[in-house]
């Protein structure tokens, strides 16, 4: 009698479901494992976030910018243990515009709300507007976005619900679009949700005592309304709450966390989120340099009408950061659980985790789930671009910690002259190890860009010829985002590049991590990288 055989099929279906499991960071865990949290919750660059609870799920939305796919999801069970889910924009509008690298423009501090059964996000792009995208169900479909104002400068809106029947909107100005900034406007929406239909009234001037306000969020609470709005700078400012009995105000002004002795500066925009057993909480992000904004939790309580975050030593009714503290109360206890940094590449779709420089092309890369590789075809570099940061097909993601390894087991194939594929730490000055085929054979090289924004050179150095594409990368990220590669043909034995690299911080974003693979020639059939895995370490 024959003996029953899974099916060859079945097995690589288990295998990609086991190898692309949700795994434990190995760099950084939020969760210590015994009732208490550390900060920051997520050590990554999710900037402007925004949050909300639906039943028992809370969600996380933040700035994407001219990444794509932009407007990253996450998703929580308890404020603490969070995981990417999805992106509510594939490819970025216009369409064409966003085709093209588009540094530090594009989606801005968004929010999220959950209206009539349905997901709200409201974006600003602060070249064109406003927008809206919405869905039923948070992995989508989300809807084509609208544009629900159009105009330069328009910033960080957040909407509200009324219970008097009408709907506003909330947003700032950016001063480097509109001509000034520091003040707060509100106006009203249609029915829909995705027009405005009134001229701005000026709610707040924070000229005097709030300069660079922006990134206001709105609530209402005991028929106060509330505004939550960052003052005073990313890296050095403070939270300001504003409070009226009328939209429109006047608004009374209260200064709820700052740095104060701690070391968390900022601390900047966010949200304030209510759990299922009645406890108050605020997420906001701290700008890190290269590091990006990582994204904080504090304890939040109300006293008099007015919200006192973090903790308040001096019981001034200003409170500071925490580091550790008790996690929230959410009436249950959930395992363990990290946004993606490894990726095996072994399923039909890279991690959550990856995002493109700029739409996505369809010939810029494939998964191989056949030979559980991602490929990367090498790609005709524009003649405009002058460095890597003008190159559109760079896909990375986020450093993971302040301290980490990177590994890349890859397989170089060109077929012509001046392919190239490499690793990069990408930011506003960048560096990478590469290997490229020339005449006589492949060659590894390491090149730095200092001041890439500003079209500064590259300069490269040769490093060695090398007899096959078969090869490792490695990066290893120390405190203080100083870099250093090396290189392997086996795995094992790893020789360093001798020159180290300190990482900086792109446009708005913190520096960033992934691969390129370029062409200087017109073919018909370009040559090819495949990456088996990519992983993260301590």
């Amino acid at each position: 009698m024959k003996k029953n055989k899974i099916p060859l099929l079945l097995i690589a279906v288990i295998i990609s479901s086991i190898t692309n499991a949700q795994t434990i960071s190995k760099t950084w865990v939020a969760d210590n494992g015994d009732g208490t949290y550390k900060n920051p919750i997520i050590n990554a660059d999710y900037s402007d976030p925004d949050a909300i609870r639906v039943g028992d799920d809370y969600y996380l939305v933040s700035s994407s910018f001219n990444q794509s796919p932009g407007l990253p999801i996450l998703h929580s069970k308890d404020l603490v243990n969070w995981t990417i889910i999805g992106h509510a924009l594939q490819q970025q509008p216009p369409i064409e515009h966003f085709s093209k690298v588009q540094h530090g423009n594009g989606v801005w501090a968004p929010s999220i709300r959950y209206h009539n059964n349905e997901f709200y996000i409201y974006y600003p792009d602060p070249d064109f507007g406003i927008y809206l995208t919405k869905a039923k169900n948070i992995s989508g479909p989300w809807t084509e976005p609208v544009l629900v104002q159009a105009g330069k400068g328009l910033i960080d809106p957040c909407p509200l619900w009324d219970d008097n029947g009408k709907n506003y909107l909330v947003h700032a100005l950016a001063g480097s679009r509109a001509g000034f900034k520091s003040v707060i406007l509100m106006k009203e929406l249609n029915a829909a949700g995705d027009k405005v239909i009134s001229d701005g009234v000026l709610v707040y001037d924070g000229h005097e005592a709030d300069g660079t306000i922006e990134g206001p969020k709105i609530y209402k609470r005991n028929n106060y309304y509330y505004i939550f709005a960052p003052a005073g700078g990313v890296s050095t400012g403070w939270q300001t709450i504003l409070r009226s009995k009328n939209i429109y105000g006047p608004y009374e002004r209260k200064v709820v966390l700052e740095q104060g002795t701690t070391t968390t500066n900022g601390p900047h925009q966010g949200a304030w989120v209510q759990t299922q057993t009645g406890e108050d909480w605020f997420i906001h992000f701290q700008d890190k340099d290269a590091y990006g904004r990582v994204v904080h939790l504090e304890p939040m309580k109300w006293l008099n009408d007015w919200p006192v975050m973090g903790v308040d030593n001096n019981n001034n009714g200003i409170g500071e950061p925490v580091m550790v503290f008790r996690k929230p109360n959410i009436g249950k206890k959930y395992p363990v659980i990290t946004p993606a940094e490894s990726d095996e590449f072994n399923d039909s779709k890279t991690g959550l985790q990856w995002q493109w420089h700029a739409n996505t092309k369809l010939n810029w890369g494939y998964c191989y789930p056949f030979k559980g590789v991602l490929r990367f075809n090498s790609v005709l570099r524009p003649d405009t671009a002058k460095s890597l940061w003008d190159i559109p097909n760079i896909l990375t993601q986020k450093f993971p910690a302040e301290e980490f390894t990177a590994t890349a087991k890859f397989l170089f194939t060109p077929k012509t002259n001046g392919e190239k594929f490499g690793l990069v730490v990408l930011g506003m000055s960048y560096a990478d190890i590469a290997v490229t085929k020339k005449a006589d054979g492949l060659y590894l090289s390491y090149a730095k860009c200092i001041d890439a924004e500003h079209g500064k050179p590259e300069t490269e150095t040769e490093l060695t010829k090398i007899s096959s594409g078969d090869l490792y990368f490695q990066l290893k990220v120390t405190k203080d985002a100083v870099c250093s590669f090396s290189y392997s043909s086996d795995g094992k034995i790893f020789t360093a590049i001798a020159e180290n690299f300190k990482a900086t911080p792109g446009k708005w974003i913190g520096a960033t991590m992934g691969f390129f693979c370029t062409r200087t020639q017109v073919i018909n059939d370009a040559g090819f990288a495949e990456v088996d895995w990519f992983r993260v370490e301590k």
